[in-house]
């Protein structure tokens, strides 16, 4: 492991909080916009009770997918994608500044060096920054959108959560607002080591590309090696989580009951899905979620370092709250 990570390690001031908002929530918005379809998916096989009964085989991604269009148009594999625009930008914009402060606050006083330990942590301390700020909010609205099985084809068909803002309104006029933090720890955990296991090998493989290609050392790498490096980075989290992602899901998913704390209802739901469908339940969703975050994250790092080296090298500076030439 190197000693210096590539991002900031090489003596490079940090991107700004404005470029960190511009490059971050860019990325985001193309991130979400590509990816959405197999969130929905992931999430449907995530609810999905079918136990494990003779004749009653769990459903593969490629057939939710295709029962969610058949049923709900092809539009139903966009449920919830206003909450995720909604929260994109600032949970990138929190993703990348925190990243930088944090990995900039674990930097060897001296010489700057920054250690793939320190990139570690400054990446799960990013990852659970950004799921208290934004993420579980979204996700909860995201996933009762998600998880209604309506066509947007048939007008009769009325839903309970008609938008991502209806979505919100109902959600705290009936449950309250602490039900938006429903399963923040366990989203927490997830962003947290999700990032962690990202920054670092995206961290690490960049730094390895610029050592065996001088003329890259101080400069961008090329869009299609950012690309790579994003989708194995990518596909890091998602293995090492998945129990967590599938228990929040259902977690956020269903209403609560009085008088239970969120430790108990997550204890609750964990010995239900082993005890009616077996340990194979903790993984449900987990290809159609490698495939989205893999490529999600390769599309956010190629966008991201993008737009962050055309404004670091525009004419355009952030000076006083505002762009200035």
């Amino acid at each position: 492991m190197s000693a210096k990570t590539a991002q900031g390690g090489n003596g490079k001031k940090p991107a700004s909080p404005a470029v960190n908002l511009i490059a971050g929530g860019g990325a985001g918005m193309m991130e979400a916009l590509v990816c959405h379809p197999l969130d929905t998916v992931k999430v449907r096989m995530q609810l999905s009770r079918r136990a494990n009964a003779p004749g009653a085989k769990p459903r593969g991604f490629v057939a939710t997918g295709v029962d969610i269009v058949r049923k709900e148009t092809a539009l139903g594999l966009y449920k919830g994608l206003g909450a995720v625009l909604g929260g994109i930008i600032p949970k990138m914009a929190i993703r990348f500044t925190s990243y930088e402060w944090y990995k900039q606050l674990l930097a060897n006083k001296e010489t700057g060096a920054i250690t793939s330990k320190s990139t570690f942590l400054a990446g799960l301390a990013a990852g659970v920054t950004e799921a208290v700020a934004v993420v579980n909010p979204m996700e909860v609205v995201k996933i009762r959108l998600q998880a209604q099985h309506h066509s947007l084809s048939d007008p009769l068909d009325t839903p309970k959560y008609r938008s991502a803002p209806h979505a919100l309104y109902t959600i705290v006029k009936e449950e309250g607002p602490s039900v938006l933090y429903r399963g923040v720890s366990l989203t927490a955990l997830r962003q947290g080591t999700n990032q962690a296991a990202n920054f670092t090998a995206y961290s690490e493989l960049k730094a390895l590309l610029q050592r065996l290609q001088p003329e890259y050392s101080n400069t961008q790498l090329p869009s299609y090696q950012t690309t790579v490096i994003g989708l194995i980075s990518g596909a890091m989290g998602p293995f090492s989580n998945a129990p967590i992602d599938t228990i929040k899901t259902r977690l956020q998913r269903t209403r609560g009951e009085p008088g239970q704390s969120a430790l108990t209802r997550i204890t609750i739901i964990a010995k239900d899905m082993f005890k009616q469908e077996g340990a194979r339940a903790f993984y449900k969703g987990i290809t159609p979620r490698v495939m989205r975050v893999a490529p999600g994250q390769a599309v956010t790092f190629t966008v991201y370092e993008f737009l962050k080296a055309r404004l670091e090298n525009s004419s355009w500076a952030f000076v006083g709250g505002k762009f200035s030439e």
